[in-house]
């Protein structure tokens, strides 16, 4: 597990949001993609331990999202969800995970579902993903044109974001803002 995530945050070194699609993650090393699709495949099926196979289909769900498969994505992701079940941190993770599945796949109806839900859990349960909840809300309401409640859902995240003190996630709402009001 432990080379899978090396090769993960290898990956994130890759990864960037697209301004000509609505600040998309995507990623300019699809070979590197490919090879970590493989070994989490193969990792897959190496363990029956339920936590293991949470995050081993978790992450597989968010690399098909990557790679633009979402409705392979969004099978990983379900069955991540049913392993999550018991807790509600994964669980939220996997709402906000399958909503972008759902955005990939224009199903955005789906995806602000998924969002709503996980922010109705982390109200709930557990705060600690509510402003990747918000974030991801607003930039699914930011592609369908319906910028005002965009701009309230970045709001939302950067008020969370502010309370945490990370500036690397201040700044990514702060991109998120600046580039809802360019659009409007």
């Amino acid at each position: 597990m432990q080379h899978i995530h090396e090769q993960l945050d290898q990956l994130n070194e890759h990864i960037y949001f697209d301004e000509d699609h609505f600040l998309r993650e995507k990623i300019d090393e699809m070979e590197l993609l490919d090879e970590v699709i493989a070994q989490v495949r193969r990792e897959l099926l190496k363990t029956e331990n339920p936590d293991h196979l949470c995050f081993l289909y978790g992450t597989l769900g968010n690399l098909y999202r990557l790679k633009n498969e979402p409705q392979q994505a969004i099978k990983c992701l379900e069955k991540a969800l049913t392993l999550a079940d018991a807790d509600s941190s994964r669980e939220i993770v996997m709402l906000i995970r399958l909503g972008e599945a759902y955005k990939y796949k224009h199903e955005h109806q789906k995806a602000l579902e998924q969002f709503d839900l996980a922010i109705l859990k982390g109200f709930e349960y557990e705060p600690q993903y509510l402003d990747f909840a918000y974030q991801h809300k607003g930039k699914c309401l930011m592609e369908l044109g319906l910028y005002q409640e965009a701009m309230e859902a970045f709001q939302n995240a950067h008020a969370v974001r502010k309370g945490k003190k990370d500036e690397r996630l201040l700044k990514s709402t702060e991109k998120a803002i600046e580039f809802l009001e360019r659009l409007t």
